[in-house]
């Protein structure tokens, strides 16, 4: 459907039009319209975005397929298998860093602080067996206030939050991921148990699904969370939707997030 002038953003920012498939309206706490058309919330009612419902997924993504598309386009609600499916470095995505929190205004100032792609994919101690751990440059715990661009929702559970500085500064993003569970008797399954409660709880039926969904304007938010370096991607395709992954310059993640604040 053809995207409204409702939103902030301009239009090299946003998803190419062709890739849309729907247009929504997000309440938060209260959830997503469908086919609506989005306007400016009246005064004193509340925040409303626009959320651009997209084909797009990440580079190393195979293309939607078409007996799949309907199921993008109606209402998603939080699922009932919340569990963590995947394999790649399981531990340390389940688990969060023994470390003070470090706190950063701009996104642009944490990525600043990374260790270089070329040093961490060469690291002798990563790996993609599930049993690798963090290794030293991850042992950070951070909080960053940035702004939710972009989300998308992955097999192994987990959903991929592309974050990023202030609309009106220079692009950049960073993913963040809000993890699928370990077993109840983690000692990380609360922390993480409720920072998936929270974004849950925000976006209502309006969760993403297996493509990006975008949001216009972008959604304020403090992340707070464990640094990870994404192995699974230091060589080939990279994560992102495809306006933003230009602007995407590490594969490093804060995943698992521990806390996420909307609206704050």
């Amino acid at each position: 459907m053809p995207v409204s002038n409702f939103g902030t953003l301009p239009q090299e920012r946003l998803p190419a039009p062709s890739s849309v498939l729907a247009e929504l309206t997000l309440t938060p706490r209260t959830g997503a319209t469908m086919g609506a058309a989005a306007a400016p919330p009246a005064a004193g009612a509340g925040s409303r975005y626009r959320v651009l419902r997209t084909l797009e997924v990440d580079e190393y993504d195979s293309p939607v397929e078409p007996a799949e598309i309907m199921g993008l386009v109606v209402p998603r609600a939080a699922p009932a298998d919340n569990a963590f499916r995947g394999t790649s470095r399981r531990v340390a995505k389940l688990s969060l860093a023994d470390a003070d929190t470090e706190v950063f205004d701009d996104l642009k100032d944490l990525i600043d602080t990374l260790e270089a792609h070329n040093v961490m994919k060469q690291h002798p101690d990563l790996s993609t067996d599930k049993n690798n751990d963090r290794v030293a440059e991850e042992r950070r715990n951070v909080q960053v206030t940035a702004f939710l661009y972009a989300a998308s929702v992955e097999e192994d559970n987990d959903f991929h939050l592309i974050i990023g500085r202030d609309p009106n500064k220079a692009e950049k993003y960073m993913t963040v991921e809000i993890s699928g569970l370990p077993p109840t008797n983690s000692p990380h399954f609360d922390d993480l148990n409720s920072a998936r409660s929270s974004y849950f709880e925000f976006f209502g039926d309006g969760l993403p699904g297996a493509s990006y969904d975008f949001y216009d304007p972008p959604i304020p938010v403090v992340i707070e969370g464990s640094l990870f370096f994404d192995m699974s991607h230091a060589s080939g395709g990279r994560p992102g939707p495809r306006k933003l992954r230009p602007k995407m310059p590490v594969v490093w993640e804060i995943h698992p997030i521990r806390k996420i604040e909307f609206e704050p």
